[in-house]
């Protein structure tokens, strides 16, 4: 993952958001798979509305949120998810589940805050199971 300067890729001055973004979410995707979810879709995406990933749970659809930053300078990653963008993923799951119709009747609305350090240390990662509900 160390480029040619022995930096890791969120370091490196080129690197734009979307690379920090998809890091990320391999590092929520690893991390879930570890605590035994399933990931079903990565990226999922449709004009009206995207999802970052969405896994299953032992037979809960999970919709999952990765938020990212680097330091902690502008607040930390879950303070992200406001009302605002809590109703962007609400209705991309709801475009989601009219599309997909999965077998799943039971689902949660998980997030994944990603710390990247500015230093040499390993990012911090939060996982919120059933962060938000669907109002």
């Amino acid at each position: 993952m160390n480029h040619e300067d022995g930096c890791p890729p969120w370091r490196q001055p080129s690197a734009d958001r979307a690379t920090v973004g998809a890091r990320a979410e391999d590092l929520a995707a690893a991390l879930l798979e570890a605590r035994g979810y399933r990931i079903i879709e990565r990226n999922w995406r449709r004009p009206e509305g995207e999802l970052d990933l969405v896994a299953d749970d032992r037979g809960v659809l999970v919709f999952v949120e990765v938020r990212s930053r680097t330091g902690e300078e502008r607040g930390h990653p879950l303070e992200t998810v406001n009302a605002r963008k809590r109703a962007r993923v609400v209705r991309a799951a709801r475009l989601y589940l009219e599309s997909v119709q999965p077998a799943a009747t039971e689902f949660r609305f998980d997030v994944v805050g990603v710390t990247f350090a500015r230093d040499e240390a390993p990012p911090a990662i939060i996982h919120v199971e059933d962060a938000f509900r669907v109002a």
